[in-house]
């Protein structure tokens, strides 16, 4: 009776042991292999998109002798060699300030009039407001291509043709329907309760909106208005059409026009002028992606 549970307790401790490291280790190259198509795709997408932003940085230290003899994977021979940057600032700089003087205004006021047009489709009750919602949904799935050349023919007659204001307007009038759409769909997450308690507590519609309702929409403003700049801070096809002037260009148009003596690239200073464009939208970027994040979560579980 003794041994028999001796040989019992035995078992049960042997059926408890761990495995041998011969079968761990086989159990790991197992998890390994299976993962492996899984690794194999991260590297490629590593390599497509990280690739060009390296290949971009190194380019913007090479000079142009480096470009035409060297071969293109060729490593840049001076690693301190910021005189393209120079080079690019002092070409590049005006066209900056073109495209802040022409973004930044029709951002400001695309939030402005898109967030009080989304409060009033979806706080406010009057009649006609789910056809007025509809509008601004149609006007979402108007090319804006189609209304490039009336638009210039307008400019031209009243004489904007060689202002910045045909930028504003167009860039305003073509962001306006998607953000009042979101906005209108960020709002209706919003219980009607709040804002008719502040109505009962002597609030007007405009004390309304902006006490409560725009410090609650601050993150999905914030995630509007990063997806509106990139539309207008990368947009070529507009700018291109409406900046008739030198003067005028944009930081896109000019990055298209950027030559150096003789209308010969200088591939150098070129490189060095993309990169000062896709380090100022990586900054703005990084600086709000917090808020970005937030605004995103928030339309997801609102959804």
């Amino acid at each position: 009776m003794t041994t028999t549970a001796a040989a019992a307790a035995a078992t049960a401790v042997r059926s408890q042991r761990p495995g041998s490291p011969r079968r761990a280790g086989r159990g790991v190259g197992t998890a390994f292999v299976k993962r492996l198509p899984l690794y194999l795709v991260v590297a490629v997408l590593l390599v497509v998109f990280v690739y060009p932003l390296v290949w971009l940085l190194l380019g913007s230290l090479k000079t142009q002798d480096e470009f035409l003899n060297n071969p293109t994977w060729a490593l840049p021979e001076n690693w301190l060699n910021f005189s393209n940057y120079t080079t690019a600032w002092g070409s590049v700089a005006g066209y900056l300030l073109n495209s802040v003087l022409a973004v930044f205004p029709a951002l400001l006021i695309t939030l402005v009039i898109g967030t009080a047009a989304g409060f009033a489709l979806e706080i406010m009750v009057f009649k006609g407001r789910r056809t007025m919602l509809l509008l601004f949904l149609v006007g979402i799935m108007i090319p804006g291509q189609m209304i490039l050349l009336p638009l210039f023919s307008v400019y031209f007659n009243l004489g904007l043709s060689r202002s910045l204001w045909p930028l504003i307007i167009t860039y305003t009038a073509t962001a306006l329907p998607l953000t009042v759409f979101m906005m209108a769909t960020y709002f209706r997450a919003i219980p009607r309760e709040i804002f008719e308690a502040s109505t009962l507590d002597g609030a007007s519609i405009i004390r309304s909106f902006v006490s409560v309702a725009f410090p609650m929409m601050r993150n999905a403003v914030f995630t509007i208005a990063l997806v509106q700049f990139f539309f207008m801070w990368n947009d070529l096809l507009i700018a291109l059409t409406f900046t008739t002037d030198d003067s005028l260009r944009t930081v896109q148009v000019g990055l298209l026009n950027f030559t150096g003596q003789f209308g010969v690239v200088d591939y150098g200073p070129t490189f060095a002028a993309i990169c000062i464009n896709v380090l100022i939208i990586l900054v703005l970027y990084v600086f709000l992606n917090q808020q970005v994040m937030r605004g995103l979560a928030a339309g997801a579980v609102k959804g």
